[in-house]
């Protein structure tokens, strides 16, 4: 008798790679995920593609960069016909459902309440339905990020990442016999950092590490994060003092939770594959930034990701991936595991030779990241940033469309203090980055390229075109998708395999 296939995807919200023990902050206690890294593979060196809630979790539900899925700025849903993970398994007889914070149905930041296609409505749990089973007095507290939280003030059972967590594991009891794909989609950390003790006081009297991050004067930095950052240049840094302690106590609270369905697949469904990740980071004054937003710097776009592989994907246990990995290579992965094919659509490909494998040929040469604004529904946090970036092992290129650009170098400056964009020395690998990063926009039909990507003030070689690259391809269809016709003839595109990229590092300029 096969075994089943079932996987258990976790993620919480705002958990930066350095905020889980396992990877190197041994103050960090999250004892749970570092247990799940020992078993499988953590990938040292993952990105979100869009440092903001919804477009983050845009791509890392359908395998696609946020620019084309349409919810490329929160209160955006997703564009119709913009496949989901859900909508592509649960055809196949996967039993699918999604616990949790969801953001993507063009809601507020709570959403509206109702499943979406691909998932079991009967676990559809978002944060309206959790608010909604609460009274006005109840309400208001979940929200008040002011109530006094130590000395045991919130009960476990309030927050939603515990109600969270027991509908998982209603659902692992009922359905461990079944093929089936489990997301448990916790908010917290986010604020307003409801947690129970001990969790509440668990960081009351640590301190967070000063480090050249946080003297940083942003002078070698574009002029919107020097706006972004106007509060705090001017701080005596050599006096800084950092306690975040509620929302690291909120991060250990999220850890034990989802070890309580963590465990519970591991002792019913022995053969799952367990991925745990995070939308996107948080500055916490580094760089004298706050928050998320249009940046490569670590603190914000560096996210955790740890693999236990399953029956029809092993991974080694306790091994690093230790080169660039990306969140859209998530939901092809998935697809790999449960033995569908990956539509040529999809801007990703499956990590499995990498989980597999860590020490083996690297999966990606850049990762990706993007920006375009916070929110549609008000202009805070710089309004419209147009931002395209890739990362690699060293180096970083940000590009920033109405602003200056960064060039970093994370070998020599692990802390990114030093801008290198106009350093003769970096030039080569800087002009290299950029040719991938506009053939990445143009294969994955970035909406927002063009030629004022091409003309950066430090890019002399380029000129300007009214045909930007002429580059014309249209986009390939994957199986049970509508076929695409040929402008020039009318017929079907069968070519496919032609059309689709072998791989994610350079891919071949074509006319048409």
């Amino acid at each position: 008798m096969r075994p089943k296939r079932q996987v258990l995807f976790m993620m919480t919200d705002t958990t930066r790679y350095d905020m889980v023990g396992c990877y190197g902050n041994k103050a960090m206690k999250t004892p749970n995920l570092d247990e799940l890294a020992s078993q499988g593979v953590r990938f040292s060196r993952a990105y979100t593609t869009q440092p903001v809630c919804g477009p983050a979790r845009s791509c890392i539900f359908t395998g696609l960069y946020p620019h084309g899925t349409g919810s490329f700025t929160n209160t955006v849903p997703l564009w119709q016909g913009v496949k989901t993970i859900g909508e592509y398994l649960q055809p196949e007889g996967i039993h699918t459902a999604l616990i949790g914070k969801w953001h993507l149905d063009g809601g507020d930041y709570f959403g509206n309440g109702v499943c979406p296609p691909g998932y079991d409505p009967a676990y559809w749990f978002d944060m309206r339905r959790y608010l909604e089973g609460m009274d006005e007095a109840d309400r208001r507290k979940s929200r008040k990020e002011s109530t006094p939280l130590e000395g045991g003030g919130i009960p476990a059972e309030f927050t939603f990442g515990h109600q969270i967590c027991d509908k998982a594991i209603d659902f692992v009891k009922r359905y461990k016999d079944e093929d089936f794909f489990l997301t448990i989609s916790l908010d917290e950390p986010h604020g307003p950092y409801l947690c129970p003790e001990p969790f509440a006081s668990m960081y009351k009297d640590y301190e967070m590490p000063i480090t050249p991050a946080h003297r940083d004067n942003l002078s070698e930095k574009p002029e919107f994060e020097k706006l972004w950052g106007e509060r705090r240049i001017h701080e005596d840094k050599q006096h800084l003092h950092l306690n975040p302690s509620l929302f690291f106590g909120c991060n250990s609270f999220a850890d034990s939770e989802m070890g309580r369905v963590m465990h519970l697949v591991e002792e019913l469904c022995p053969d799952a594959m367990i991925v745990y990740t995070s939308d996107h980071g948080e500055a916490l004054d580094a760089h004298s930034l706050d928050l998320k937003g249009p940046s490569v710097y670590e603190e914000i776009s560096h996210i955790p990701l740890i693999v236990r592989g399953g029956a029809y994907m092993h991974a080694p246990a306790g091994k690093i991936y230790a080169s660039v990995a990306s969140h859209v290579d998530l939901v092809p992965t998935f697809l790999d595991y449960y033995g569908i094919e990956v539509p040529p659509s999809l801007s990703g490909v499956s990590m499995r030779g990498v989980i597999e494998n860590p020490e083996g040929p690297r999966l990606r040469d850049y990762a990706l990241c993007e920006f375009h604004r916070y929110e549609i529904d008000h202009d805070g946090f710089g309004g419209l940033q147009f931002m395209r970036a890739a990362i690699g092992d060293r180096y970083k290129l940000a590009e920033f469309l109405t602003d200056s650009d960064e060039l970093f170098d994370d070998q020599v400056d692990p802390y990114e203090v030093h801008n290198y964009i106009n350093d003769p020395a970096h030039e080569q690998v800087r002009d290299e980055m950029h040719q991938w990063l506009m053939r990445e926009m143009n294969d994955t039909r970035d909406p927002f390229r063009g030629y004022q990507w091409r003309c950066r003030p430090w890019n002399t070689k380029e000129k300007k075109d009214w045909e930007c690259d002429g580059y014309t391809r249209q986009r390939p269809s994957g199986k049970g998708e509508l076929v695409q016709l040929d402008y020039d003839t009318g017929m079907e595109i069968t070519e496919t395999v032609r059309l689709k990229r072998k791989a994610l590092g350079f891919a071949k300029k074509e006319k048409e």
